[in-house]
């Protein structure tokens, strides 16, 4: 047995080795979802008068394939159409996510394709903050990705936390690709600066979302086919986080739990 493939790499990339079975991703037994269409298994459809229809089939959601994988649970707090703004401003409450029943040992929040569609101005992720609410007046993207992390913390404190970057796709416009690259950057600063928060970086890691990618796994949406893939590379990338982090998620088990292991209280000898 090779035990060193456990182990972090520090000349490792972070999607460089995929898992088949959800490596250490599969330590949390609970996973809370929070996205849009993409996090929601979204399908997209024609009738026979050629109207559009797009349909939310959460078992086909990366999600769901997670939980499969690892025989965990996962939640779906996401839809088609969702903004950070709009999880904060109501969806949180509608589908439950903070319910005690609902709280989750680790969350991922891939967020950040529709609040650019609708011109919301990105922010900055150095200034805002997660001890202290939103300010009314500041409703820029990262401002709301900090509420619902604060909210995550307010709820489940320990609760490990990771913000997907969006893939970087070469056939959008170049206004649309330098509004994604500069929201990956404040989520990358947002995430350095706050405790128990990880960076899936999609957009750095990830393959490109190129002509080549979208025949094969997108129909306007993506497909099946697609979906899974993205449930391996968020296993993988969360595996990867996992390996390279070990102090940081060996008290996993105790989230949500009034327990903790205290090294500073073991006496030597």
């Amino acid at each position: 047995m090779d035990i060193t493939r456990f182990y972090g790499n520090p000349g490792e990339k972070p999607l460089e080795n995929l898992v088949t079975d959800g490596g250490f991703c599969g330590i949390f037994r609970t996973i809370g979802c929070i996205g849009d269409s993409l996090s929601s298994g979204e399908l997209e459809s024609f009738d026979e008068e050629g109207i559009k229809g797009y349909h939310d089939f959460y078992e086909y959601s990366w999600g769901q394939y997670m939980a499969r994988t690892l025989g965990n649970k996962v939640y779906n707090f996401s839809r088609g159409g969702m903004t950070a703004k709009d999880f904060c401003e109501g969806f949180d409450e509608k589908c439950g996510a903070f319910k005690y029943d609902n709280l989750c040992q680790a969350y991922i929040i891939a967020l950040g394709v529709n609040d650019i569609s609708r011109g919301y101005e990105i922010g900055d992720g150095e200034k805002v903050s997660v001890s202290e609410r939103r300010d009314p007046e500041d409703q820029t993207i990262m401002a709301y990705f900090s509420d619902i992390v604060r909210r995550i913390k307010a709820k489940q404190p320990d609760a490990k936390i990771f913000i997907m970057t969006i893939p970087y796709s070469d056939t959008k416009t170049e206004e649309r690709i330098a509004s994604e690259d500069a929201l990956a950057e404040e989520i990358r600063k947002f995430v350095d600066k706050t405790k128990n928060c990880y960076v899936l970086d999609f957009r750095k890691y990830a393959p490109v979302y190129d002509k080549k990618f979208n025949d094969t796994f997108m129909l306007g949406h993506m497909t099946p086919a697609g979906y899974l893939l993205t449930a391996k590379m968020v296993m993988s990338y969360i595996d990867y986080i996992i390996r390279n982090n070990p102090e940081d998620f060996s008290q996993v088990g105790f989230i949500g739990t009034p327990y903790k292991y205290r090294k500073d209280l073991i006496q030597n000898g």
